[in-house]
This record gives structure tokens, sequence and C-alpha cells, in this order.
């Protein structure tokens, strides 16, 4: 036995790797089955595997160039953060983009832009840019609501995203006056830090499930009187990820916690149905929505991504007939988002935002119900001239999921669905989230919609008017093939935007309705 340890203790260290390295060849050739690179090429095998696992982070530093990235390109993620971080966003010598490109985009200016009075709202507040409609005003809901900013963070739920991540979501929305959807998840202990929140749920009735896995009338109406902050009601028909497929939540990511607010057991996989067991057709999901409506006096509300028109089609006919239906729309781009899906689904599955929401408010336009609904944008809108574009083609809010997660630290690790977030953001792992810090994090969320509403407010009085809900197709050009051939929206996408009903920005400041206690502060 000496004789052993006397010779193992003689092996120099450059030995041992040579044995480690022998284990891991014998292990490749004779043991595994799985891999033919390692038992074709043992141990030099593994260094493939390594670099295809970095292959991502490499590109995104080192290779891509600045404009070739997607979903987000480097500028645009760099935008983002200089904007939270109160940091300089601007651009010099010119911009490097190819502005002959297709679909690239102008803002026709003014040849004299809005003054903006001493006593104007933006005068005194240059970040003040509040819905121009009412959710809720036409269908006389007993709790009308007014947003008091145009952007808003979108649908994504605790268990998703990390406790911290929520939390310095809410508390950010609180400073920037915005609102925060909750997601299907629920609504947890850290949607609670004082902001409006629009309470959404799916298929899975997450927060307010009964014990059949059903819908509970009882539990939203107590859901609703316990929390006065709750401004609206968002139901999930699909998302731009996966529409027509059910929202999935990896056991890995359901602790004791996530388990409680939606109902579910812990470490088990939470599979959502892609139907909804309270309705199966249009005009039982009409039905749907008024009851909730009558029940909590709160506005209601419909998410979608755009695909087949024929109910949408059917709704707008209900909606004639009745004087009842949703109270607003948030159209979801095909693009996907934060939720995790197959890719045959987020890459071919319903329309991109820009063809989607242009046919479904070209059908409301037509049916004379166009300023009846609020209509939200969601899908990539969280740039100034984006929003300018969206305002023009009928939006009258826009919600942000993917920025907003880079305002707070998101790096586009397109790790979202394995609970290996290097951020902290997208992962329940307690190691992984000690990085965020709720405090400043939510003041960097804050500063991302205060920059973002300010450059958006500029844009606007650059084109001559006093709020974004003026713009017209008109006013936005998009290449076709050169200048000749390039076409204002409305002759791209063949409508013609109903005009907002607006008179001052002083107006919207002075309404009863406007939320985030903006009239009390």
């Amino acid at each position: 036995m000496n004789t052993i340890l006397d010779f193992l203790s003689n092996i120099s260290w450059w030995g041992w790797v040579l044995i480690g390295l022998a284990l891991v060849a014998i292990r490749d050739i004779f043991l595994q089955k799985s891999h033919t690179i390692s038992h074709n090429f043992p141990i030099i095998g593994h260094l493939r595997y390594w670099l295809e696992s970095i292959g991502p982070e490499m590109r995104q530093y080192f290779v891509a160039n600045n404009r070739e990235e997607l979903p987000f390109n480097r500028i645009e993620r760099g935008w983002i953060y200089a904007s939270a971080k109160k940091e300089n966003n601007y651009e010099g010598f010119g911009t490097d983009r190819d502005i002959y490109e297709h679909q690239h985009m102008f803002i026709n200016n003014a040849m004299m832009p809005f003054k903006v009075d001493k006593d104007h709202p933006n005068s005194i507040d240059k970040t003040f840019l509040p819905c121009a409609k009412v959710i809720g005003e036409f269908n006389k809901r007993k709790k009308p609501y007014r947003p008091a900013s145009v952007i808003n963070v979108s649908a994504m739920s605790f268990g998703s995203l990390s406790a911290k991540a929520v939390d310095s979501l809410n508390k950010g929305v609180k400073i920037a006056g915005a609102y925060h959807n909750t997601g299907e998840g629920g609504l947890s202990p850290y949607h609670r830090n004082g902001g409006d929140v629009v309470f959404h749920f799916g298929t899975g009735y997450f927060g307010v499930r009964a014990e059949d896995g059903g819908f509970s009338m009882e539990k939203m109406k107590k859901l609703v009187n316990d929390n006065p902050f709750i401004r609206a009601i968002e139901i999930k028909l699909s998302q731009g990820a996966k529409p027509g497929k059910g929202g999935v939540l990896p056991g890995a990511k359901i602790t004791k916690e996530i388990a409680a607010i939606r109902g579910v057991e812990v470490g088990k996989d939470v599979l959502s149905p892609p139907n909804h067991k309270a309705f199966s057709n249009v005009p039982e999901m009409v039905d749907f929505i008024e009851d909730i409506a009558e029940a909590t006096g709160l506005p209601v509300g419909i998410k979608a991504a755009i695909g087949k028109l024929e109910q949408w089609n059917e709704l707008a006919d209900i909606m004639l007939k009745t004087g009842k239906g949703p109270d607003f729309i948030t159209v979801d781009g095909g693009e996907g988002g934060t939720g995790a899906a197959p890719p045959s689904f987020a890459d071919h599955v319903s329309l991109p935002w820009v063809y989607g929401f242009g046919n479904l408010y070209k059908l409301f336009k037509h049916k004379g119900l166009s300023e009846r609904v609020v209509f939200i944008g969601s899908g990539k809108l969280g740039f100034p001239a984006k929003a300018a574009m969206a305002f023009a083609m009928g939006v009258d809010c826009i919600n942000v999921a993917r920025e907003a997660m880079m305002s707070i630290g998101c790096i586009q690790a397109q790790v979202c669905h394995t609970n290996r977030c290097p951020s902290g953001i997208a992962t329940q792992s307690k190691w992984l989230q000690n990085g965020i810090d709720p405090t400043l994090k939510s003041e960097r969320l804050a500063q991302y919609f205060k920059t973002f509403k300010k450059e958006l407010v500029e844009i606007t009085h650059a084109a001559g008017y006093e709020h974004p809900c003026q713009f017209k197709m008109n006013d936005i050009e998009i290449n076709v093939d050169d200048h000749n051939l390039s076409k204002e929206l409305d002759r791209t996408y063949m409508y013609e935007k109903t005009p907002v009903p607006f008179n001052s920005m002083q107006d919207l400041k002075d309404c009863l309705y406007l939320g985030a206690n903006y009239n009390k502060k």
C-alpha cells in the first residue's frame, strides 16, 4: 500500500493531467454512445461543443456589427442602456444606418415645430405624456382609467421573471407614472409597491383559479376589492411568441412561493391549455368580458396575436349590434417576446406587429369601431421613432417587455427558458438574483421610460403636433425602393387612421381618471 502511495505521490502535475485526459478518452470511445464527435475525436471533440455553447456570446460581442443582431442589435440595446442610466445616448458624425434600405422609416417634420408655451404641461414636465383616450369610457365602466404614460410594462409574470426583477419593474412604473401588466402568473407580493397594475390572466387562470382549474369570479372580485391599484383587467387569447399554444413554465422555476400564487405543484411543469374554459366562442367571450366588468367595475380588454380575421370580424359585428365588448385590445406581434416558444411558432405563426395591427385596425375602422376601443401595441415598439409610427397607424399606448428587461440589466443572453439567466432577471436562482438591486434598477426602468417619453414628445413637436395621437399615416414614409417609390403608411397599408379626439395636454392633465395618482403628487 505504501509503495502505491509513494508511486502516486511522485507523479507530477502534468502526469495527472495526462491520466485525466486518458480517462476522458476511454470514456469517450468505450462508454458514451450519444455523441459521435466525441467518440470519433476523443478529448478534442469536447472543444467543439464548448465553442458551440459560447457561440452566441462570441458573435454578440466580437463578430456581429452594430446593426446586425436580432432580436435587438447593439445600437438598440446601447440606446436603452444609456437612457436607463441617464447617460449620453446621442450619436455623432451622422447615422450609420443605411437610410435607403427597404422598409427604412422616415418621419416627415413640419416646417415650423409645435411651440411649447411656458405654462404648457411639457414645459413644466418634459416627460408628461398620458394616453389620449380613457379606457372604459365608451362602455361607461364604473372605474374608467386614463393611463398616465403612453409607455408601460407589458405582460411578464412572476415565475417567468424573478422576484427582484418584478419588484424592480413595479417600483419603476410607480416612479415613471406608468402601469405594470402582471402577466398570467397572478398578482404577486412584488406587484404591490403602489404603481398602477393591469391584471392579466390566460387559460390557466392563475390568481383567479377555481379548484377545477377554471375561472373563479369570486376570487376575481376579492382580488380587485383587496387591491385598488388594479386599474384594468386583460384576458389573454394568445401571445406573439406562440399563438394557439398554451404557456409553459418549467418545473425548475416553480418554487413554493410561485406554486402558492398560481395554485400549482412545486417543481412540476405548468402547462396552460391553448383554450379557455370560461368561453368557447366569440359571443361567449363578449358575455364573459361584460360579466367581469359588471362584477369589478373595471375596464376589461383582450390581448392577442393576429392571424385570421374571421372571428375578429364576428367580434366587431357583435360590438356593433350590442354596444358591448372589450374596452381595449392589445395587439402582440408575431416576432415573439419574453415567452419561450418552439422556433416553428416564433418564426412563422401569426403576423408581425405592423401587419397584424394594420389588418385589425383597418377592420375595426371599416366597422366604425376604432373610436370605441383603446388600441395597445406590443412588439419591439420601445423606441421613440417606432412608437411614432405606431401612433400614426392608430395605437393609443404601447407596452414593452424585452426593452423593460434590458433597462434593468438584461443582456439578451436568450436563455430565459433555462432558469440560467446570467443577469438574474429570468431565473428563480437566488444566487443569480443577488446581482439585482431593486432600488437602483427601478430608477433605471423609470429613467428609460422618462427618456422615451421626452424624445417621443420632441419628435411629435418636430412634426408640428402637441400629442402623438395627432400623427397621421401620411406623416410617416416607408422605403419601398428609391424615394420616388417610397410610400406613406396610408398607401402602404391601405387605410387611414381615425382621428383621435384631442384638445390639449392640459385637458389630459386635468382628467379625473388620470392614473398613477398624478394629480395627487
